[in-house]
């Protein structure tokens, strides 16, 4: 954190209206006991986000800060500046940003122009730098650290089959990460995240061990190693995963925390015993990521507006459906803190905690513990709450206490597993809940799914044939139609798709769906009551993003069904 600013950061902050008297009072009691800088410690404490520390010190010293405290280093950054000009200048290459051309720099002293010259001129052409001040004690013993260990994978892997690393002339006082293997993790973990994977997956084979990262929804293989790699990659999984390293027969679940270019970034790891050995999954936790604005989901004005309207009702069950990976919880967060104030009680019931959020109290399903989601609802309402989050409605038990909580006065959020919004009343109809308690009770039902961007790069027009003409609705006498397709290009991996959006159908009930659920209507009935109401389809919101060349047909059609559409 920046030192020596115009006014305390403390008072600075109270100033600003961004923490209190009693929160200040709080973090230097703490101070007193740990000796760590004020401003990591009210960060850690919950009462101001990393952004807004940096941003008070920026505005009081006109320089940005950083804290270098258990990074995560990016390899190709470390090449950009030798290990003397380092040392000289008293700097450290945080990450270099490919999309940008920028270096992102820590430095002891923001103000050397002399050093920033320096450096840029030996920098490749066009590449930018970003200055963060930081303490120059930090950037010593990161230079210490990073510098003189190979940090790419195939380096690291080098290293290993060679031996070529001479252990005595380290010295006693190397810590673990000289070690290759620790280092050969932290880089796999570092690409993954550097690629925007979601999911990590290590498969032993018989005489291999693949990897494979799921980019965009999409598993891609990146790498094979010799089998002989894996069982000190296991083990140093399960260390960082606070996972049992002797046990490799029963099925283990764990948490990696690691800080990657700045942020934190979180891991559940899965291990799973198969007949070649250990399968680990990680499953990437990324808070910048999980956690949009509301506005950011992608919704059209209709639909946002809509979802407003839902979230403004003071009680009732909100329902977030879809399959497995199609971004529910992603979504739910994002509602739960567009509503977040101190003037709402926010408690989440979930399996397990997957992005920790201030203010709001969030436990965990244990059920060795005897706290399944029906116990936790029971248990929750007798902690004053105004809104609850269930992590997912599975059985008679769970959906019947939701619908208590709805009923007497609460805001309910909670998922289900269906492929349709108006295809959550039968599923709720077959786990037993009454038509009676239902009708009245849902605001509304979100059904959602995830389609991948097209590279904005490579993308490539034409014109729509007769098929697609007839998928898209167009009427007969339209003029020809500009639609897009995959090429694919560098930019974005030759895949043709970069980055995902959700395409949603939102369900708002009103009084005549209310009756037919109550007379227990055929889904067809409620679907026809649904699109009177002016309700717009998954393939709808699917085919507005063809239409905006934001996605193709193909892969419309890869997570709805489009021959219904055919058949009309």
């Amino acid at each position: 954190m920046a030192e020596q600013a115009k006014l305390p950061l403390g008072k600075l902050l109270i100033q600003k209206g961004v923490i209190s008297e009693d929160q200040l009072r709080i973090a230097l009691i703490e101070q007193k006991r740990s000796n760590e800088p004020l401003g990591k410690l009210l960060i850690t404490l919950g009462f101001v986000t990393e952004a807004t520390v940096r941003m008070a010190l920026s505005e009081n010293l006109n320089q940005q800060s950083a804290d270098l405290t258990s990074l995560v280093v990016d390899a190709i950054a470390l090449k950009l500046i030798p290990k003397e000009v380092a040392k000289r200048y008293r700097v450290f290459p945080i990450v270099y940003e490919r999309a940008t051309d920028n270096l992102i720099l820590a430095m002891s002293d923001t103000s050397n122009i002399v050093a920033l010259d320096q450096i840029s001129a030996m920098l490749v052409k066009g590449i930018t730098i970003s200055p963060l001040l930081v303490n120059e004690s930090d950037i010593s013993r990161a230079i210490d650290q990073y510098y003189g260990f190979e940090l790419s994978i195939d380096g690291i892997l080098h290293e290993i089959e060679t031996g070529e690393v001479n252990y005595a002339s380290l010295g006693t006082t190397s810590d673990e990460y000289s070690q290759p293997m620790v280092r050969l993790i932290d880089a796999i973990l570092a690409d993954a995240v550097q690629n925007g994977a979601s999911d990590l997956h290590f498969e032993p084979e018989q005489s291999f061990l693949r990897i494979r990262y799921r980019i965009d929804g999409i598993l891609r293989q990146i790498r094979s190693l010799h089998k002989s790699y894996w069982p000190a990659m296991a083990v140093r999984l399960k260390v960082i995963s606070n996972m049992n390293i002797a046990e490799t027969r029963a099925p283990q679940d764990g948490r990696i925390s690691i800080k990657f270019s700045g942020r934190q970034i979180d891991f559940r790891a899965s291990a799973q015993p198969t007949t070649h050995g250990e399968n680990f999954v990680l499953r990437v936790l990324d808070r910048q990521k999980g956690i949009v604005p509301l506005d950011g989901l992608g919704l059209g004005e209709t639909e946002l507006d809509l979802l407003k309207l839902m979230i403004a009702r003071p009680d009732g069950v909100i329902l977030v459906t879809g399959p497995t990976g199609s971004g529910k919880t992603t979504t739910l967060y994002s509602i739960l803190n567009h509503i977040n104030t101190e003037s709402v009680n926010i408690m989440t019931l979930e399996d397990p905690v997957e992005y920790p959020m201030n203010m709001i109290r969030q436990t965990s399903v244990n059920e060795s513990a005897k706290m399944g989601f029906a116990e936790g609802i029971r248990s929750m309402m007798r902690q004053d709450p105004d809104i609850i989050l269930v992590g997912e409605i599975r059985d008679k038990e769970t959906a019947e206490m939701a619908f208590a909580a709805a009923m007497t006065g609460h805001q309910v959020y909670s998922t289900l597993h269906t492929n349709s919004a108006v295809g959550s009343v039968s599923r709720l109809l077959d786990i037993g809940i009454v038509p009676d308690i239902m009708a009245g009770n849902i605001i509304g039902i979100v059904a959602q799914r995830l389609v991948r961007k097209l590279c904005t790069e490579c993308r490539a027009p034409h014109e729509a044939d007769e098929v697609e003409r007839r998928l898209l609705d167009l009427p007969e006498g339209a003029g020809p139609q500009t639609l897009y397709h995959a090429v694919g290009c560098p930019h974005c991996a030759h895949q043709g798709y970069k980055g995902r959006i959700a395409i949603m159908e939102l369900l708002k009930m009103t009084p005549a769906i209310d009756e037919l659920i109550a007379r227990r209507a055929s889904t067809r009935e409620l679907r026809n009551a649904a699109n009177a109401a002016g309700f717009h389809s998954l393939i709808d919101d699917g085919l507005r993003r063809v239409l905006d060349g934001i996605t193709t047909l193909e892969e419309v059609g890869r997570v709805v069904d489009l021959t219904e559409r055919l058949s009309r």
